[in-house]
């Protein structure tokens, strides 16, 4: 099939089937968790991800043998556009299911951990969390104290992480223990997963600054981890440990960035004319006007980026240490935006609640609050930039 035919195929199929509740932007006040805990606040958002996952599209890119539409970077590029063109919602979006643990298990799952786990994550059946970062363990995570002992086939684990989003939610961990305490730090590392649902697991959320609770901290007291659920090699987990990051920058980075923002359906620009109105169909504030082009045009310029690094990435299907990159840049462009649209909105981006606010004005406070995260999480943005000097650019210590 040519990319125009799937083009055409694709937009019939969208327009017919994406219900009409699905072609807004989510709200703040709704998580679009799926998994064995989900509360779905929308019924549609339930029947869109089950629409999907038959479909092959919640993670188009898979391997059809894993639930996924085994779709070219091409064909899934058009998808991205035509879901784009009628504001439809990514029905996995924000998972860690697709965009780290699952590229994780392609890469390095044996065959019985991904037939068992990646069909899942393609269907929603399956909500996860990342249980790396430690109270004393954050920048230097090799450091980390959690251990996991054999005790015949399973592992026992005792002991805390903390910055887990969505654990409260979640209904299976990848870990990080430390299952040889003789070995240097970044040996004797062990990338795990199990089952949340258990008694030897607390969960406790973390309440930010944007009035959500997205973080948790994590307790594990006499946890059970089956042993056959152990990814790549005992005690030479911090290699996959590295990749997933690799892949969770490169998800953050590419999310990241866009001259949207606004409210529903509406760009920086289309905010800024309605604020400040125009000369000549354009933002009659001349200043304002020039620094949202020149966030556009990064941004353009930053998305064609990203779009040519996974072209010439086809051949090792895996991120460089350039996700690093992409993650301090695409942190950068985000607060950026949401910087702008502030200067643009004035006093009605600073509403919390009450009359006098629309509810897409309440929305954008909270997301230029929780902005102030970017430069966090997923490696805060002074290691990237000592993973750019040394990795990328070969700079001496």
């Amino acid at each position: 099939m040519s990319l125009e035919a799937f083009r055409e195929e694709t937009r019939a199929w969208l327009g017919e089937n994406c219900p009409a509740s699905m072609r807004t932007p989510m709200p703040a006040d709704e998580t679009p968790n799926p998994g064995r805990r989900a509360n779905f606040k929308n019924l549609d958002t339930k029947v869109w991800l089950d629409l999907m996952a038959e479909k092959g599209w919640t993670v188009p890119h898979w391997p059809k043998e894993y639930g996924g539409g085994g779709l070219s970077i091409d064909e899934n590029a058009v998808l991205r556009e035509e879901m784009s063109r009628i504001g439809a919602r990514t029905p996995l979006f924000g998972g860690m299911g697709t965009s780290m643990i699952g590229p994780a298990l392609l890469e390095f799952g044996t065959d019985e951990q991904k037939k068992e786990h990646l069909p899942r994550i393609c269907r929603g059946d399956i909500w996860w969390c990342q249980g790396y970062s430690e109270p004393n363990s954050g920048s230097d995570l090799a450091s980390l104290q959690t251990k996991a002992v054999v005790d015949g086939d399973e592992y026992v684990i005792n002991g805390q992480k903390i910055w887990t989003s969505g654990a409260d939610n979640a209904d299976w961990i990848f870990c990080l223990v430390r299952t040889d305490f003789d070995a240097p730090k970044h040996d004797g590392i062990t990338f795990v997963l199990f089952d949340m649902d258990q008694p030897g697991v607390e969960v406790k959320p973390i309440k930010l600054i944007s009035g959500l609770s997205p973080f948790c901290e994590t307790y594990f007291t006499d946890a059970r981890a089956r042993r056959d659920n152990v990814v790549g090699e005992v005690n030479r987990g911090w290699t996959v440990a590295k990749r997933l990051l690799q892949y969770e920058r490169t998800s953050i980075g590419g999310g990241m960035g866009g001259a949207g923002g606004g409210g529903v359906g509406k760009t920086l620009g289309h905010v800024a004319l309605e604020r400040y109105g125009e000369v000549d169909g354009k933002v009659a504030d001349t200043s304002l006007r020039d620094e949202i082009s020149t966030h556009i045009m990064n941004d353009r310029a930053f998305g064609l980026t990203v779009r040519r690094n996974g072209e010439e990435s086809r051949s090792t299907k895996a991120p460089t240490f350039s996700s690093s990159m992409f993650k301090l840049y695409g942190t950068e462009q985000n607060k950026n935006r949401l910087e702008l649209l502030m200067k643009i909105l004035g006093t009605q981006m600073l509403g919390w609640e009450g009359d006098g606010f629309e509810e897409g004005d309440l929305g954008q406070t909270r997301a230029w609050l929780r902005s102030k995260a970017n430069s966090i999480e997923g490696g805060t943005s002074e290691v990237q930039y000592n993973i750019i000097a040394k990795r990328v650019l070969g700079l001496p210590d």
